[in-house]
């Protein structure tokens, strides 16, 4: 039983690595390429890292200042300034679903993620989750500048790099518990297999002598009875009378 359950952490961690390239449903990132990060410095994003360099940490421990970093950034973007054509339309949908995410997606992702911080799955969902705003706002960031004030596009790409910086936090942690699980399924497993080399065999069973088959039950011949004889007669013969 026990390896059973071994087996089966195994494969819940092989298949929490295969699904990191999924998409949330929170949010749908931009269909076209995305080009190179930008290496533009950012305190938040530093702060995350040394964070996550101090110590385990929940996910909204790691995530929040970044994600908060969003939403002010993204609050306080100023479209009307922004020159007019498709590039500002399609900058303002993806701001609106960034709005959606960080504010009904998720939220509950994280508190799930706080409350079982041992659990792959949960944490597997917020690092899915914030893949995907990243796409969205790298998206924004590079429209920003081509239509968008420099104040704006410095701003964006400030808080793109936060971002991404904790997504790695996030990610590196993410990593090192699926590494940590695996790593006790191997000793389980070793163990075992080990215990099982040891024990002694068990001793044959003993082999019992075969019983004789009953003999067959021989039926008593019955004794012929012996004939009937007439007992001799006792009675002494009539004496002639004379003259007869």
């Amino acid at each position: 039983m026990r390896i059973s359950q071994a087996f089966s952490i195994a494969a819940i961690v092989f298949a929490s690595s295969m699904a990191c390239s999924a998409q949330p449903s929170g949010i749908t990132p931009p269909a076209q390429g995305a080009p190179a990060q930008t290496a533009a410095p950012a305190a938040n994003g530093q702060g995350q890292t040394g964070q996550a360099q101090s110590g385990p940490a929940g996910a909204s421990a790691l995530m929040k200042p970044a994600l908060d970093s969003v939403q002010q950034t993204v609050g306080a973007l100023k479209l009307d300034k922004w020159k007019k054509g498709t590039v500002r339309d399609e900058a303002g949908t993806h701001l609106s679903a960034i709005q959606r995410d960080l504010q009904t997606t998720l939220p509950p992702l994280l508190q799930a993620a706080d409350s079982a911080p041992e659990s792959t799955s949960k944490v597997l969902a917020v690092s899915r989750n914030v893949g995907a705003l990243y796409d969205v706002l790298l998206s924004v960031t590079e429209a920003a500048r081509v239509s968008a004030p420099p104040d704006q596009v410095t701003q964006l790409e400030q808080t793109l790099s936060g971002l991404g910086n904790a997504r790695r936090s996030l990610d590196d942690r993410l990593q090192d518990s699926a590494a940590s699980l695996e790593k006790q399924v191997i000793l389980l497993r070793t163990t075992l297999q080990t215990q099982a080399a040891a024990k002694p065999p068990a001793p044959p069973a003993p082999v019992l002598p075969a019983c004789p088959a009953p003999a067959a039950a021989h039926k008593a011949k019955k004794k012929p009875k012996p004939p009937a004889t007439t007992p001799p007669s006792t009675t002494a013969p009539a004496t002639p009378k004379p003259g007869s």
